[in-house]
């Protein structure tokens, strides 16, 4: 029998607290991290449902450190989780084979890395260090959706003074987090502008940048027809009625 529903962003909550997090705490003590469930999947979003559970579910998270201490730790955190994490949480499997890889490179799903290599990978830019206009012009709004959804579990980094460096303070990620939950004023205005001129070219069947096509595209509906157009063809319907009847051709009979 299937174990019963969790939501994904509950179940890692649940691994983190119950699991992940005592054991860093045991085992290395004073450690600043920041622990979260970000990123791709249809869990961080809160589209998963039970149908979910049919393939590679299970419970996962991210250990974020900061950068400086990722060549010291990350070997160290990531050894200590594939020794000591259980083979099942709460009826669900903790390790997963990789898509196409041999059974032998099956791991966990608690990504160790550190935290501003983590977003400027994902976004492109490193928002720790400030967002342009141009960073918020290139971001896919699906990426966005990703790090500011799920949840964090334990923010134990921190902004420090200076140049962006990271401190064990905590914060930092629910602080990016909030600086990317939505797009600054002008930025959104452009943005709904530019949906506006794909939705007029559209609807007159445009065809490339403030240009519409002649020709209706498959499907679409016919456009009315002009005044001058009715009139004529009213006036053609007309004269047809006035015309008398030709004599119907019958066999042998030629006109």
């Amino acid at each position: 029998m299937p174990p019963p529903f969790i939501p994904g962003v509950e179940l890692a909550r649940l691994f983190y607290a119950e699991v992940v997090g005592p054991l860093l705490e045991t085992e290395c003590p004073g450690l600043a991290y920041s622990a979260a469930l970000i990123g791709w999947g249809s869990e961080v979003l809160g589209f998963d449902s039970p149908r979910s559970t049919d393939h590679n579910w299970g419970p996962r998270l991210q250990v974020f450190l900061a950068d400086d201490a990722v060549g010291t730790h990350t070997g160290r955190v990531a050894e200590l989780l594939a020794g000591r994490l259980p083979a099942e949480f709460r009826g669900y499997p903790t390790v997963f084979a990789t898509s196409g890889a041999r059974a032998e490179s099956a791991g966990h799903w608690v990504a160790v890395a550190g935290l501003r290599s983590w977003l400027a990978g994902t976004l492109g830019f490193d928002p720790l260090a400030g967002i342009s206009q141009l960073d918020w012009l290139s971001v896919p709004t699906q990426v966005l959706a990703e790090v500011t959804g799920g949840a964090v579990f334990h923010d134990g980094l921190a902004l420090g003074a200076g140049s962006g460096t990271l401190a064990a303070s905590g914060g930092a990620l629910t602080a990016v987090r909030a600086a990317l939950a939505w797009y600054p004023r002008d930025i959104w205005l452009y943005i709904l502008a530019c949906q506006w001129q794909r939705l007029t070219r559209r609807q007159a069947g445009g065809s490339g940048p403030g240009r519409a096509s002649s020709r209706p595209r498959p499907g679409s509906p016919r456009p009315a027809p002009s005044a001058r157009l009715r009139r004529r063809r009213s006036a053609e319907v007309r004269a047809a009625q006035r015309r008398p009847a030709r004599p119907r051709r019958t066999a042998g009979h030629a006109e």
